[in-house]
């Protein structure tokens, strides 16, 4: 039956009279036409709770991620600084690295950042490692302290006293030096230098608590930055991290940094290697299901990439998407906000494999050097399955969303040029999103020296299952005459965890031996046994039937 299946989905499209209504879209990826290396932004993750790094789930998620990709992976985690037991809650986590004796001296603890940062390397993965948020000790506004925020309450109330500055710029400079020289003992020069060090987060927003947020944001990082590089020259410094429609905060941060008076030195300019900023879509929920906001994040990034590049001497600095994402909160699930009904399934998935690419078009549009574009999703430890949360497994299963990274992991080389009458691009999407009667089908494409890898997604901003495409795939100038064909596929019966866990009727305990067939079901699927292929004149032409928000990955590899 399977082998049956597979040819029927390379047989051209006259073959399926019943499919007069589908979607058929044309593409041409043509070897010969390389274009840069493809950057793999992708591998970057990011999560507010630091404390679930070294939980048994996280510490699975995070081997997962390692593994599936031929490149270190880079982890951003919130809440590094703060004040506490290490106990993980919802947008919370702390290390209490600082304290202070009843003279006022400083006491560091470096136990519980070490078991964070531990568990990174030991996976060879590395640290994107956050200087933030302020300790109970420093902060200018200690109480309250903690927060006990819980979805469904006003994000505001998250800000209590680790969202200020601090009352003693030299003392927290110091703690920032000793931090940095005792991660450069503990796991070496070489090591530390191929991190980032960043200041804080989303400085123009609800995350510090002043009025003057540029020029607070600043002198911190002036400090910070000099306490970096005191104890280790050759580190890498940035931020600011600002959300998406900070365009001018990020506009102010570069002038200061190449311009300004430095408060923590007194010289002129502050040291920045790479930039940072957010970019978040804006999904509704609007006619009784999900409607995507795709055109928001790209208008995020096209608008901090238009300011960046407006200045001559950042050519090729790097730049970290630090949160891209299609909203902007990971721990509100889908009983208190609707609108995030898509994480669960292959919605998430096709959002996710169509934003990478057209986030890629806008760099090399501009000409910039985008390094990274982190993923805001992790793991929640000890949650009801399938909650609805912005993750990538759940109690150690994973969501289809996950399997995108594992084919992006499958793709190497170069990256080649994508053509045929193709309804949507970067552009399009940036100026209205995807709302028309045709879907976005389109894909990435690469190339190394013994395969070639092609993304085929076919999404859609509303959340509608029905609207097939028949993708005609021609692949020209491969430099082989054989080749074997593998076909992954994510969509509602494959690499769906989703879907099984509500076909067992959605167990809120589920046995040891439906947990073994979701754990199963959560890995990236073929979608047939690889096949041997015959290349005529260089060509190679396939067929395939793609339904509505699904993700399919085919690597030709040569023989």
């Amino acid at each position: 039956m399977k082998k049956l299946l597979f040819s029927l989905l390379l047989l051209p499209v006259f073959c399926f009279p019943a499919l007069a209504q589908t979607q058929v879209v044309p593409i041409e990826v043509d070897i010969a036409k390389q274009r840069s290396p493809l950057k793999p932004i992708w591998a970057w993750f990011g999560y507010d709770e630091p404390n679930y790094t070294y939980m048994k789930d996280g510490r699975k998620l995070l081997s997962e991620l390692s593994a599936l990709s031929p490149v270190p992976v880079y982890v951003r985690a919130h809440n590094l600084m703060n004040t506490g037991d290490g106990a993980a809650a919802l947008k919370w986590g702390s290390t209490n690295m600082y304290t202070e004796d009843k003279d006022g001296n400083p006491v560091y603890s470096w136990t519980i950042v070490d078991s964070i940062f531990d568990t990174y390397i030991q996976r060879k993965m590395k640290p994107l490692a956050q200087i933030g948020f302020m300790p109970e000790a420093l902060s200018t506004n200690p109480t309250p302290y903690r927060h006990y925020w819980k979805p469904g309450i006003n994000y505001k109330e998250i800000c209590t006293g680790w969202a200020y500055p601090p009352k003693d710029y030299n003392k927290w400079a110091e703690l920032i030096y000793q931090w940095v020289r005792h991660c450069v003992d503990r796991y070496g020069k070489e090591e530390v230098e191929s991190w980032y060090w960043e200041l804080w987060n989303e400085a123009d927003g609800y995350y510090l608590m002043v009025e003057d947020k540029i020029g607070t944001y600043c002198k911190m990082y002036d400090y910070a930055a000099d306490a970096v590089k005191r104890a280790l020259p050759t580190a890498k410094m940035g931020g600011p991290h600002a959300t998406g429609g900070a365009g001018e905060f990020m506009r102010k941060f570069i002038a200061h940094c190449l311009n300004e008076k430095n408060a923590a030195t007194g010289k002129t300019g502050a040291p920045f290697d790479f930039l940072a900023f957010h970019a978040k879509g804006w999904p509704t929920f609007t006619n009784n299901r999900v409607r995507m906001g795709m055109s928001n994040q790209l208008k995020d990034v096209n608008r901090h990439l238009k300011i960046i590049s407006s200045f001559p001497e950042l050519k090729n600095i790097p730049i970290i998407i630090g949160e891209s994402d299609p909203e902007g909160c990971a721990a509100c699930g889908m009983k208190t906000d609707p609108q995030n009904a898509y994480r669960n399934g292959t919605m998430y998935s096709s959002y996710t494999a169509a934003s990478l690419a057209r986030i890629m078009d806008l760099d090399e549009s501009y000409g910039t050097n985008i390094i990274g574009a982190v993923n805001w999703s992790f793991e929640f430890e000890n949650q009801p399955w399938f909650y609805g949360f912005r993750d990538l497994a759940t109690n150690g299963v994973d969501k289809p969303v996950l399997n995108v990274f594992r084919m992006l992991g499958m793709m190497s080389g170069n990256r080649v040029s994508v053509s045929g009458d193709l309804p949507y691009d970067a552009k399009s999407i940036l100026e209205s999103g995807v709302r028309g009667t045709a879907t976005d089908v389109n894909a990435l494409a690469s190339t190394d020296k013994k395969a070639t890898a092609v993304m085929l997604w076919n999404y859609h901003d509303d959340d509608i299952l029905e609207g097939e495409a028949l993708v005609e795939l021609s692949l020209k100038n491969i430099p082989a005459k054989k080749v074997k064909v593998f076909h992954y596929r994510i969509d509602q019966d494959h690499s769906n965890s989703y879907e099984v866990w509500k076909k067992m009727g959605s167990p809120e305990s589920p046995t040891p031996k439906q947990y073994a067939v979701l754990e199963k079901a959560g890995q990236l699927e073929m979608l047939t046994k690889p096949a041997g292929q015959k290349v005529v004149n260089g060509e190679l032409k396939l067929s395939v039937r793609l339904p509505r928000q699904a993700v399919s990955l085919l690597k030709v590899v040569y023989e």
